[in-house]
């Protein structure tokens, strides 16, 4: 059972690690051409700002999935009797 809830952990850590690993490089990646869109073309500034401001909540909103089911697989982890 304890080799059950270390692997688990181990599990959730690495998923948690590589979320945000990505988020952070997608939102780096992202704000830089957000910064090329505007210095192209500054007059669609808050078109190009309300875009990037939706696809943030949505990253987000997925981000908060994944810890509701990294909780889920810590406090109702179907492994364990």
């Amino acid at each position: 059972m304890e080799s059950i809830l270390s692997s688990t952990i181990s599990a959730i850590g690495n998923m948690l690690g590589l979320a945000f690993l990505g988020i952070g490089i997608g939102i780096g990646i992202l704000g830089s051409k957000v910064a090329e869109a505007v210095g192209r073309n500054p007059e669609t500034k808050s078109d190009v700002v309300h875009s990037v401001m939706t696809i943030l909540i949505v990253a987000t909103v997925f981000l908060l999935f994944l810890f509701a089911f990294t909780f889920m697989l810590l406090f109702f982890n179907p492994l364990v009797d």
